[in-house]
């Protein structure tokens, strides 16, 4: 018998002071049996950074990525269903981000992995004419403490900074400072 993705919800009162965007999400998130603490928080923190500035924008979604392989992690939308932003976690191989990159709007890679370098390194010469793509590098020692967060039920508070991001759930305060890899600098 297969199992069944377990559901957690989350309440984020977001501050971007970089950006003057202010938001309040409630977000349900299926975590698949294979997801770690860690890849739930991570997606989490994603979806916040990129959520719409206002309500006029398609809204982000958490897409079916370790379910249906061609499906991210995180997708925004236009109506008629063209792709705006396509969002993944991890170390996505060249084909998939040549494949993707070809069709979309935007696509960013949120990478948490204490070998992201070396991923990376192998990747970068081969994607220098994309410019669609932003990879970001949260350090893993980062990453790990923010999985410390995962409840089935959560409150936070994520305020950006200065390019830093503060993630704060009433018990304790982490700080998050995502790496930028590759990609523009006006994201």
């Amino acid at each position: 018998m297969a199992l069944k993705a377990t559901i957690y919800k989350a309440q984020v009162h977001f501050c971007d002071l970089d950006r003057n965007v202010y938001a309040d999400h409630a977000v349900t998130i299926a975590r698949h049996p294979s997801e770690t603490d860690e890849r739930l928080l991570v997606r989490l923190l994603a979806f916040t950074l990129n959520a719409p500035a206002s309500a006029e924008e398609p809204a982000l979604e958490f897409a079916k990525d370790l379910w249906e392989p061609d499906e991210p992690s995180l997708w925004q939308k236009d109506p008629t269903g063209r792709v705006l932003h396509w969002i993944d976690l991890g170390h996505p191989d060249e084909r998939r981000l040549l494949r993707v990159t070809a069709r979309v709007e935007r696509m960013s890679i949120y990478s948490y992995s204490a070998t992201t370098a070396v991923w990376w390194k192998g990747l970068e010469p081969g994607l220098s004419r994309i410019r669609n793509l932003t990879v970001w590098h949260i350090p893993p020692m980062q990453s790990q403490a923010l999985s410390a967060m995962a409840q089935r039920t959560m409150r936070l508070q994520v305020t950006v900074q200065d390019a830093v991001t503060w993630v704060e759930d009433g018990a304790q305060s982490l700080e998050v400072v995502p790496e930028r890899l590759w990609g523009p600098t006006g994201e």
